[in-house]
């Protein structure tokens, strides 16, 4: 799968975001190394600390369906209605999770402003000094 059908994936997955106290909609297409796109979005909560970001979505459901090797993640997020989206970087907690499951080496992370403006990071990149099993070892 190329970067653009990924980049397409998230940005619908951002249409199902539901962020009714912040107003702050993000999507993100998770691939994993066999081809397979698991996508999700943001789920606040009116108490605010059970919200779960987009990319954490992603991720929760492929490990629940026992996938573990991922490739790269698609995320973008803007205001609702937001003429002028920006990127949208992963939060320290989704980038913890990241590497908790992906090479910090080869796993990337696709920031998107829109289908033709994106950039491309490692996840070592975003994370250089993360807390990885490899340190438990």
């Amino acid at each position: 799968m190329d970067y653009k059908e990924l980049i397409k994936l998230a940005l619908s997955a951002k249409e199902k975001s539901y962020s009714p106290y912040s107003n702050f909609q993000v999507g993100a297409a998770l691939l994993t190394k066999e081809g397979k796109v698991y996508t999700g979005t943001n789920i606040e909560n009116a108490a605010y600390t059970p919200t779960n970001c987009a990319e954490r979505t992603a991720f929760f459901k492929a490990v629940s369906e026992g996938e573990r090797e991922f490739n790269a993640i698609a995320v973008c997020g803007s205001l609702k209605g937001s003429e002028e989206p920006d990127y949208c970087y992963p939060c320290g907690v989704c980038r913890q999770v990241m590497i908790e499951f992906c090479d910090k080496n080869d796993f990337e992370i696709i920031v998107i402003k829109d289908l033709e403006n994106y950039k491309v990071y490692k996840l070592k990149e975003l994370l250089p000094f993360g807390f990885s099993p490899l340190d438990l070892q």
